[in-house]
């Protein structure tokens, strides 16, 4: 038997095409994402790869507000959708749109099933409001199930009430099969592809928007303790853009190095060949929901190095296996940790494999199959 099943997200993300491909080839479920927006232009840059979406979908609408860094979307045509499919089960990602509670309401005035997909912990700072909170608290009351990327946001919601039995988990997920392919045909192109970019020939790698909450200043800092010799042979590479992109560069300016580098925004081809051709990637976040990049360059065979506050830290990186977990604004223990993998390189490559093993099981079928579960658990099960 198959249900009709409305998924409503933000906008249309690389990374979630593969997942969504993978759900609607599920069986049970006959699958129609809704999309509030095409694309953010003042936050992402990407691409959007129409031509690898095989699913059916709408695109809402839409009207951004923006007031300093907080920004409201309005959207027109949801309830229309929702009408129209007529769906059994709606999976919601998030609680921060206008959208998601005009959803909540139709599925409660219905008696329709309603799932949070939800991928908030305790760390993200984002959530330290009173009113924040107090409305996130009355949105989950309304919730009948609850998706979660991993261990961080699943003992969030534990803490706010929610009970285990009603959480699922989809493991966060990007096409990692593609980007393992994309790496190693890089790696037969390496002098080029360095060339292409301009890259140093031993490099470690940041890739993300160029803002202070990313910790990028902190990266900066922790690069500048390493040894002298080390910085001589081991470049720095921010990959991305953003409003700290200038002042990140001025400072850069005073480190004895000349092998720091900016190449810019990269699209997911040439993402996969820095994911490649790097010696370790460094996610020194002061708050971070997940961090997709870590599954990228983990894809790609990466040892990584995380603050405990990224979502995904305690789901991808074990410390001292198959990299570093260190606290966040603490460039003295960015530095020791970026310094012990530079310095063991034997150790760094046995961290690469156990990388590429561990991420093998957050591919898009594995997390497709927990919003499947999700979706599906009021009609196979009763609880």
């Amino acid at each position: 038997m198959t249900h009709r099943v409305a998924l409503l997200t933000e906008i249309i993300s690389p990374y979630r095409i593969p997942v969504f491909n993978a759900l609607a080839t599920h069986e049970g479920i006959d699958l129609k994402v809704i999309f509030l927006a095409e694309t953010d232009p003042a936050l992402r840059q990407w691409r959007v790869y129409k031509d690898e979406i095989r699913f059916s979908y709408d695109v809402l609408p839409s009207r951004r507000l923006r007031a300093g860094t907080s920004h409201l979307l309005l959207n027109a045509g949801l309830s229309a959708s929702l009408k129209k499919l007529s769906p059994e089960a709606i999976i919601c990602g998030g609680y921060n749109y206008a959208a998601s509670w005009q959803a909540l309401r139709w599925a409660r005035r219905r008696r329709v099933r309603f799932v949070l997909w939800s991928e908030s912990n305790a760390q993200d700072t984002r959530g330290q409001r009173k009113s924040v909170e107090f409305l996130k608290a009355h949105f989950l009351k309304r919730c009948d199930r609850f998706v979660v990327p991993g261990k961080s946001a699943f003992q969030y919601l534990r803490s706010l009430g929610s009970p285990a039995e009603t959480i699922f988990t989809a493991p966060n997920a990007v096409d990692t099969a593609w980007f393992a392919m994309q790496a190693e045909k890089v790696k037969r192109q390496a002098t080029a592809f360095r060339e292409k970019v301009g890259l140093p020939s031993r490099f470690i790698l940041f890739v993300g928007r160029l803002v202070p909450e990313k910790g990028i200043f902190d990266l900066l800092q922790a690069y500048a303790k390493l040894e002298r010799d080390l910085r001589s042979e081991v470049g720095l590479v921010f990959a991305g853009d953003g409003a700290s992109k200038k002042a990140l560069f001025e400072q850069a300016k005073h480190i004895e190095s000349r092998m720091i580098c900016f190449p810019g925004f990269a699209e997911r081809e040439d993402l996969a060949g820095l994911y490649a051709l790097a010696e370790a990637f460094i996610l020194p976040t002061h708050s971070d929901t997940w961090g997709l990049v870590v599954n990228e360059a983990m894809a790609c065979g990466l040892p990584i190095v995380v603050t405990n506050v990224a979502g995904c830290a305690s789901d991808l990186v074990e410390d001292g296996w198959n990299g570093y977990v260190v606290s966040p604004a603490s460039p003295d223990k960015l530095s020791a940790a970026i310094g012990s993998l530079l310095r063991q390189p034997e150790k760094a490559q046995q961290m690469r494999l156990r990388s590429s093993e561990r991420i093998q099981a957050y591919s898009p079928q594995a997390c497709a199959n927990g919003l499947a579960a999700a979706a599906l658990a009021p009609f196979t099960e009763s609880r």
